[in-house]
């Protein structure tokens, strides 16, 4: 099985797209997953849900359970399925439960501020 390390991302983290500031948090968490580029988790309490949509995209990860997906919406641009969140992951890894992460595209930054 993959090791997956969840822990608190140190500092305060921003996501961006089109311009728009989709969000800041101190409460980010890091995801490490065998060899793959870190992710960060942000709480959907600090995310301005209102930017993303809810896709039908549904994607499975053995270790971690169903993912639901967004598309990014804003006044320049839609990025299609840009986040997704696990809305009940596999027990453990509750931890990300109510977090959204977001995928690692031109459109999309995801940086620690």
């Amino acid at each position: 099985m993959t090791e997956i390390t969840i822990r608190k991302a140190a500092g305060k983290w921003s996501v961006r797209s089109g311009g728009a500031v989709l969000g800041e948090s101190v409460n980010a968490l890091e995801l490490l997953e065998g060899d793959l580029d870190p992710v960060i988790y942000f709480p959907r309490v600090d995310i301005g849900m209102a930017f993303l949509d809810r896709t039908d995209k549904i994607t499975n990860c053995p270790h971690k359970g169903d993912a639901t997906h967004f598309s990014i919406v804003n006044k320049s641009s839609v990025t299609e399925n840009a986040a997704w969140s696990y809305e009940d992951p596999v027990a453990a890894m509750g931890e990300i439960k109510g977090y959204v992460a977001f995928y690692r595209v031109d459109s999309v930054k995801v940086e620690q501020i």
